[in-house]
C-alpha cells in the first residue's frame, strides 16, 4: 500500500494552512474593495468570512483528527457516505485548486509588472480582455518547474521554505501594520462607510456583500487536512491547526486593511491603481510601499508551494482507491513523495496557467460555487460521523455541535447567489456557467471510466491505511474502545477482532 513520509513538523504545518491561505491579489485589489464596499464594508466582511469559515473548520478539524490521511475533505465524504460522494468531493477540490495553480502561472508575472513594466513585452495572445505577455508566461513556467523541484524529495523541503517564507510574510506583515496605524490618522479612518457606495446599501449590506470575495481569499484552510497524513504531529494538534490557520489568515487580511485605511484616507485610496501597495506610497511611506509589495511576492510563493502539493496529494488519493489510474497513486519508496501525481499537477497546471489571468479568474469564480459544495458536504459528514459511529477516537471533538452547521447554511445561500441570475453576486454568464457544467460533465466521465479494481471495502482499507481497523470497531453497534489503550498501536487489529466477537 503506498504511504506518505510524515516530514512536516507543528510549525511548518501552520505556515501550510496560514501561508497557504494569504496570497497577494488582495494587496492591490484593495482599491477595488474600497471603492466598491467601503472600508467598513472590507473589514467587517472580511471579519464575517473568516467567522463562517471558522465554523466550517471545526468540522474539517474533529474529522481530520480522527482521520489524518491524505485528501482531507475526500477522505470524510468517502467514510461518512460512499465511493461517490467522496469522489465527487475529490473532484470539486481538485477544480478549486487546480485553478488556483494555473491562476498564479500568470499571476506572478501579473504582480511583478507592476514595479517592472517591461514584463508587459511581446504580446502572445488575448483571453477573456486581457493580454497575455511572453515574460509573464515565461516567469510562470520558471516557478512552476521549481514547485516540480521542490516537491520531488519529499515534503519537508517545501514545508521548510514554506516555514521560513510564512515567519518572514509575518514579520513584514507587522512592520506594515505598525507604520500603518502608527504613522496615519483617525481621520483617515472614519466615516467607515459611505452611503453613496453600493447604491447607497447600509453598513450591514455593504458587510454582507463583501463576504462572497472574502471567502474567496480565505480558501485554502482544508490545505492543512489534505496534507495530514505527512504531518509529524500528534491528531489532535493538527485538527487545532486546522482552526488556527484560518484564524490567522483572516486576522492577517483584517488588520492589513485596517492599516491601509489609516494611513491614507480610504477614499483616496478607492482611486489608486495598486491598493496597500500605492496607499503607503502616496502616503510618503516608499519603502513600507515596497514591503507591501514583497509581502504578495511572497503570498504569490506560499500559496504555489501549498496548493500545488495539495492538487498532488488529492490525486495521490483518488488514485490509491481506483478511482484514478494506478500509477498515479504511485511514491518513491526513498523520499515518499507521490512523484507521477506531482507531475500531472505541473502538467495541468501548465496547460491550463496558458489561458491567462483573463481567462482563469473564471476558474477562481467557480471555485466559489465548488467551495461552498464541499462545505455542505463536509458539514454533512461530520454530522454523519457523529451519528454513525459515535464510538470513534476524536482526539478534538467540536464542544458546541451546532457551530459547523452556520457554515453549511452560508454555503448553502452563497450557491444561491452565485448561481440565479440577478442577484448581482452571480457567475458571469455563459463563460463561468459552461465551465462550472463542463467540469462536472468532466467528472462524470471520469468516474464512469475509473478502473475500480478494489471493492468498496478494498477501497476503504486503502484510504483510511491504520485507521480502517478503529473504524470497525467505532459503529453503532460496537463497544467504544476501552479508555487508555492504544488505538493506533501494532495491536489495533487484534483488539478490533476481540471487540466485534464480544459485540
Amino acid at each position: 500500500m503506498s504511504q506518505l513520509k510524515k516530514t512536516i513538523g507543528p510549525m511548518a504545518l501552520v505556515a501550510v494552512g496560514a501561508a497557504g491561505i494569504i496570497g497577494s491579489s488582495f494587496l492591490y485589489l484593495t482599491s477595488d474593495f474600497f471603492a466598491e464596499f467601503g472600508l467598513g464594508g472590507t473589514v467587517f466582511g472580511m471579519i464575517l468570512a473568516t467567522v463562517f469559515a471558522g465554523c466550517v473548520a471545526l468540522a474539517i478539524s474533529e474529522l481530520t483528527s480522527s482521520f489524518p490521511r491524505a485528501g482531507g475533505e475526500l477522505v470524510f465524504s468517502y467514510v461518512a457516505f460512499n465511493r461517490g460522494t467522496g469522489f465527487i468531493v475529490g473532484w470539486l477540490l481538485i477544480g478549486i485548486f487546480t485553478g488556483i495553480v494555473a491562476f498564479y502561472v500568470t499571476a506572478a508575472g501579473f504582480l511583478v509588472s507592476t514595479v517592472a513594466p517591461g514584463m508587459n513585452s511581446i504580446p502572445l495572445y488575448s483571453i477573456g480582455g486581457k493580454t497575455v505577455f511572453l515574460p509573464v508566461l515565461a516567469l510562470g513556467i520558471v516557478l512552476m518547474l521549481f514547485m516540480l523541484a521542490i516537491n520531488w524529495f519529499g515534503a519537508s523541503l517545501s514545508f521548510r521554505l514554506q516555514l521560513v517564507l510564512f515567519l518572514a510574510m509575518v514579520v513584514i506583515g507587522i512592520v506594515v501594520v505598525a507604520v500603518g496605524f502608527g504613522a496615519g490618522s483617525i481621520d483617515n479612518f472614519w466615516p467607515m462607510f459611505d452611503a453613496s457606495l453600493a447604491d447607497g446599501s447600509s453598513p450591514l449590506s455593504q458587510s454582507v456583500s463583501f463576504i462572497l470575495p472574502a471567502l474567496g481569499f480565505l480558501t485554502g484552510f482544508s490545505i492543512v487536512a489534505v496534507m495530514a497524513e505527512e504531518a509529524a504531529v500528534p491528531a489532535g494538534r493538527i485538527g487545532k491547526i486546522v482552526v488556527v490557520a484560518v484564524m490567522i489568515a483572516g486576522a492577517f487580511y483584517t488588520v492589513i486593511f485596517a492599516a491601509t485605511g489609516f494611513v491614507l484616507p480610504w477614499q483616496e485610496t478607492a482611486g489608486l491603481d495598486s491598493g496597500t501597495i500605492d496607499a503607503f506610497k502616496v502616503a510618503g511611506f516608499p519603502v513600507i510601499s515596497w514591503a507591501a509589495f514583497s509581502i504578495g511576492v511572497i503570498g504569490i510563493l506560499t500559496t504555489f508551494i501549498a496548493v500545488f502539493s495539495s492538487v498532488s496529494r488529492l490525486i495521490f488519493s483518488l488514485a490509491r482507491v481506483g478511482l484514478l489510474p494506478r500509477i498515479l497513486s504511485r511514491v518513491d519508496e526513498r523520499t515518499g513523495a507521490p512523484r507521477p501525481a506531482l507531475i500531472f499537477t505541473a502538467l495541468v497546471g501548465l496547460g491550463l496557467g496558458w489561458i491567462g489571468p483573463g481567462g482563469l479568474v473564471w476558474f477562481l469564480d467557480i471555485g466559489g460555487v465548488n467551495v461552498s459544495l464541499v462545505w455542505i458536504f463536509t458539514v454533512g459528514a461530520f454530522y454523519r460521523m457523529r451519528y454513525k459511529y459515535p464510538h470513534l477516537e476524536r482526539p478534538y471533538r467540536v464542544r458546541f455541535v451546532w457551530v459547523p452547521a452556520i457554515g453549511a447554511i452560508v454555503g448553502a445561500a452563497l450557491i444561491v447567489v452565485s448561481l440565479i441570475p440577478g442577484t448581482g453576486m452571480e457567475l458571469r454568464w455563459p463563460a463561468e456557467y459552461i465551465m462550472l457544467v463542463a467540469w462536472w460533465a468532466l467528472g462524470a466521465v471520469l468516474w464512469f471510466a475509473a478502473p475500480r479494481r478494489q471493492t468498496p471495502e478494498e477501497s476503504l482499507r486503502g484510504l483510511l491505511g491504520d485507521h480502517h481497523d478503529l473504524l470497525a470497531a467505532a459503529g453503532r453497534d460496537r463497544a467504544p474502545v476501552p479508555a487508555g489503550s492504544d488505538a493506533s498501536g501494532p495491536d489495533a487489529g487484534n483488539r478490533h477482532d476481540q471487540l466485534v466477537g464480544e459485540s
